[in-house]
């Protein structure tokens, strides 16, 4: 039987794109020969990226995009309609965290609720929080309104989202974002059901610990060295170690391959090293 993925000349759309693994995912999308709509907000990165796969052969254009605004994107979809075509595949990559929905320490203790130089659980930024779930779950919710109407009557087309470990189980100190990711694997078993008449799939990554820009900080210190943070992340993960960006390529593959993954809608995939799998002892 022929499992060979056939997405040439196939619009995919991805959000995100100026980052660190959504760029990833654009560039392996364009190395299977789709046509890539690169969107982020910060369009000197997405440019960039975008240029590394046009000198690379395949077929990429960069657009400035607010996830969290529909005028926007209308804007966007416009341009990419005129540029490559219509989407068939849709990564929504765009999210992350603030640290304004953070709280300082994992467990409370008494006498935090009054402590001026820490932040607890009482002193969360309202805006802070709003922006973190408007970012991920907003965020999803606007760029698959405007660019899965491509998608009605055609076939083989396929959304994919990107939730996280923290959506199994929540992590401390940043709750916004893990009820956020949440949302979005809800969000993505809800999609797949509406659109199942429709030969539309819906499924999510939920990668474990990666690095990348945004988590860094919160990964080592300022001299590089492992946090302490770090050091509970990998005790957790089984394997061991931080996952390579690269190793999520497999499984967003084998989702948009209808060939491989027909029947397959509305599932979310830990990619992890273990660490959904881990009771700790």
């Amino acid at each position: 039987m022929d499992y060979s993925l056939d997405i040439k000349d196939k619009v995919a759309v991805v959000t995100g794109a100026g980052g660190v693994l959504c760029s990833m995912f654009a560039k392996t999308l364009a190395e299977q020969g789709a046509k890539v709509a690169l969107l982020d907000l910060n369009l000197e990165a997405a440019e960039g990226f975008a240029k590394e796969i046009n000198e690379a052969g395949g077929t990429a254009k960069a657009y400035k995009a607010n996830v969290l605004d529909r005028e926007s994107l209308e804007e966007v979809h416009r341009n990419v309609l005129k540029d490559l075509g219509s989407c068939d595949i849709l990564l929504n990559g765009a999210g992350g965290n603030n640290k304004r929905a953070n709280t300082d320490k994992e467990y409370f203790e008494l006498g935090d609720e009054s402590k001026e130089d820490l932040v607890s659980f009482f002193d969360l930024d309202q805006k802070g929080v709003e922006f973190v779930f408007n970012l991920n779950f907003i965020g999803t919710l606007l760029p698959t309104q405007v660019f899965a109407k491509d998608m009605i009557g055609k076939k083989g087309c396929s959304i994919v989202n990107i939730s996280s470990m923290n959506a199994f189980t929540p992590l401390t100190k940043i709750p916004a974002y893990s009820g956020a990711k949440a949302a979005i694997s809800n969000f993505t078993e809800w999609l797949a059901v509406h659109f199942s008449k429709f030969g539309i799939r819906v499924n999510a990554l939920a990668p474990g610990f990666f690095v990348t820009k945004q988590n860094k900080d919160l990964l080592f210190d300022e001299n590089g060295n492992p946090t302490p943070r770090t050091g509970k992340i990998l005790a957790a993960t089984p394997m061991g170690r931080f996952g390579e960006p690269e190793e999520l390529n497999g499984t967003l593959l084998y989702l948009i391959n209808e060939k491989m993954a027909g029947f397959v809608t509305g599932v979310v995939i830990p990619i992890d090293g273990g660490f959904n799998a881990y009771s700790g002892v």
